[in-house]
């Protein structure tokens, strides 16, 4: 895992595109505004880690994808936290989002208060089934606080602990790079 200070501009253009736009668009659990200002937060805060362009809304539903890297479609997925991130915390992953045209999962944690977002891991999308549990829509889930949700929404949940370990930016960049020469994706 590593951290990313999250930058005030950020911050005020994913408040400006929540305000503007609708990013929930998945039909079931599509998230209120302050969860989509996560999720735009994480997803610029990355979008900018790789020198991409910023999602300005106006493309519409994006199916998932965040970005391309190395030939890889990306999809980033933020989740909000009060605390700093633990090894033993868990991604809460929208089933329905796993027939997206997508390659790979960046998991994310915003820490709204510090401004600081936690690259998580990653994980391929071929290998989801196997590291993630599957949840059905009502299921109760316990956090590790004893605090409970249920889910609102088919869910898959990943342990850090079972996503690709990365250290820095460029151990990510170098890490999805790989990937690309093992699957023989195009670059």
């Amino acid at each position: 895992m590593f951290k990313i200070k999250v930058s005030n501009k950020i911050i005020d253009y994913a408040k400006l595109l929540v305000a503007e736009h609708n990013f929930g668009n998945r039909g079931v659990a599509d998230g209120n505004p302050h969860e989509q200002l996560t999720g735009i937060v994480g997803q610029c805060t990355v979008q900018t880690m790789f020198h991409v362009d910023l999602i300005t809304g106006e493309e519409g539903f994006d199916h998932g994808e965040d970005l391309e890297f190395s030939g890889l479609s990306i999809d980033v997925k933020t989740m909000g936290r009060t605390t700093d991130v633990k090894d033993y915390y868990v991604n809460n992953f929208i089933a329905l989002q796993k027939d997206y045209p997508t390659d790979v999962f960046i998991f994310c944690s915003y820490y709204e208060e510090k401004k600081e977002l936690t690259v998580c891991g990653w994980l391929p999308k071929d290998e989801l089934d196997e590291k993630a549990k599957f949840f059905k829509k009502g299921t109760k889930r316990y956090r590790s606080d004893k605090t409970w949700f249920k889910t609102k929404a088919d869910l898959y949940e990943l342990p850090n602990k079972k996503l690709k370990a990365v250290k820095s930016p460029d151990d990510l960049k170098q890490q999805l790079k790989d990937l690309t020469l093992l699957t023989n994706k195009q670059t």
